[in-house]
């Protein structure tokens, strides 16, 4: 199986340096649909199973009131699901704009089981868990902070399933290095299958790893990939596996 992870931020395309970045912050306002057909296209040509999207827009003025994961899943005749990324009482649920900002997962095999569960701390509270015939996924955004992603990963090493093999896919923020998740790893036998380290952020100029794709011990790494692919910020990560 294939399985991707692209934090995508919502199709605003890709810019050439952090001062680039910043001059172009407008786009988060009002974004061209160009840098979504691109990403599209993408993940036709890549052919994945499974697709963990992060930081999504479900239809705000920003993209003309035109629904990302649709737009994508209509074109690549696959299933998908999405939720909002702040928590069920957040105040950003209320803004426009934000209130159309979520996560996605796209995936050809059947669903069995789908829940949202969130972290007591943080803005970005979502956690996706997809339950599937062989495997459970869960799909994350880390806090920009790292006190309270200390926090959440504690959180989610307490509530995460352990009688099952699992895939933990995210954008984890981890700007102090693969440290941080130790703890997690460690308290729930998971790998990391870039052992190259491979790194994901900026795409510009890639130093860090932000993106993962976490394994259970039931799940075999056979190859990763980080495309050098510009349509965000953020590169993807590509992990083939078998069960």
């Amino acid at each position: 199986m294939k399985t991707l992870l692209y934090n995508i931020a919502y199709g605003t395309g890709a810019p050439n340096s952090y001062y680039d970045h910043i001059t172009k912050l407008h786009h988060y306002l009002r974004t061209s649909h160009r840098h979504l057909e691109d990403i599209t296209k993408f993940i036709k040509n890549a052919d994945p199973d499974l697709v963990g999207l992060v930081e999504v827009d479900t239809g705000s003025y920003r993209t003309r009131y035109t629904n990302q994961v649709e737009t994508i899943t209509n074109q690549l005749d696959i299933k998908h699901y999405y939720s909002n990324k702040y928590g069920r009482r957040s105040i950003h649920r209320k803004f426009p704009i934000l209130k159309k900002q979520a996560n996605a997962v796209l995936h050809k095999d059947e669903l069995l089981e789908v829940k949202n569960d969130y972290f007591p701390i943080g803005t970005k509270r979502l956690i996706i868990h997809l339950r599937f015939e062989k495997f459970d996924y869960i799909l994350l955004h880390m806090a920009l902070k790292k006190s309270v992603r200390k926090k959440q990963f504690e959180y989610l090493s307490k509530i995460l399933p352990k009688d099952r093999p699992l895939i933990i896919a995210g954008d984890m923020n981890t700007f102090s290095g693969e440290i941080e998740l130790e703890l997690l790893k460690r308290n729930n036998n998971l790998i990391n299958p870039n052992t190259e380290g491979l790194p994901t952020f900026p795409s510009w100029k890639p130093k860090r790893q932000l993106d993962y794709i976490l394994c259970s011990k039931e799940i075999k790494p056979i190859n990763v990939e980080v495309p050098q692919i510009r349509h965000s910020d953020h590169l993807p990560i590509i992990l083939e596996f078998d069960i």
